[in-house]
């Protein structure tokens, strides 16, 4: 290879390391407080109550600065190093398609593990969500339509999914040693404090834009949100 050309491919690589946003411990993030858009009024009315049935509690994946969790190794034990419940936060975007109004709630998690030790199958970092469509993007008017939630790069959607009033039961769970998923299933779950893309500042969305999770992807970017909410339509 020519000097010229070696230098053109550490160039390349040089500038696409500077493009990736700075990286922090996984612990050392918090969640930023109900943070809404203009359709903040629907999103905290239906935001779902999220189970944990296995490996990690929910993690932040960006904060205020743009700078995102660095994940953890998957060894050890499935919830090893990620046990606390106080770091979670719901990530919300939101559009109208195909004339009814979807809301994709999202939420991070440093590593997923379906295994105690380190295995095959596991990774660092996981993004998981579920997408719920309306028939109005009016909260007093507003009624579910139905729900998708997230699995291996695709979607199980559900046309009556189990809830709680307005909020949908929704559970992180693993089966059968595959990685972790969310499924709807009635269980005691919490909500966490919301951030919504649209009142992301440039600085959190060019950081999440650019992130590389690794065999995760986060899905409410701007790289993945149409896409997936075709597919979760």
């Amino acid at each position: 290879m020519l000097p010229s050309a070696v230098f053109s491919v550490f160039a390349l690589v040089g500038s696409a390391l500077a493009q990736q946003p700075p990286k922090v411990n996984h612990d050392s993030i918090n969640p930023v407080r109900d943070t809404l858009g203009p359709n903040g009024d629907m999103i905290r009315k239906f935001q779902p109550l999220l189970h944990i049935a296995h490996g990690c509690q929910p993690y932040s994946a960006v904060n205020t600065r743009g700078e995102v969790n660095a994940g953890l190794q998957d060894s050890g034990t499935t919830a090893g190093g990620c046990k606390e419940t106080s770091k979670g936060q719901t990530y919300a975007r939101s559009m109208t398609l195909n004339g009814q109004f979807g809301i994709m709630y999202a939420w991070y998690w440093p590593k997923d593990q379906p295994a105690d030790g380190n295995l095959a199958s596991g990774h660092r970092h996981d993004w998981e969500n579920v997408v719920i469509w309306f028939n109005s993007n009016n909260a007093n008017q507003a009624g579910i339509l139905r729900g998708a939630a997230s699995g291996h790069g695709d979607y199980k959607k559900v046309n009556n999914p189990q809830r709680n009033n307005n909020n949908l039961h929704v559970e992180y769970f693993t089966s059968l040693g595959k990685n972790h998923e969310l499924q709807f299933k009635t269980s005691p779950g919490r909500t966490y404090w919301i951030w919504d893309w649209d009142r992301m500042d440039t600085t959190v969305q060019g950081a999440l834009n650019r992130a590389d999770f690794g065999s995760a992807n986060c899905p409410f970017n701007n790289n993945n949100f149409e896409r997936n909410m075709r597919a979760a339509f």
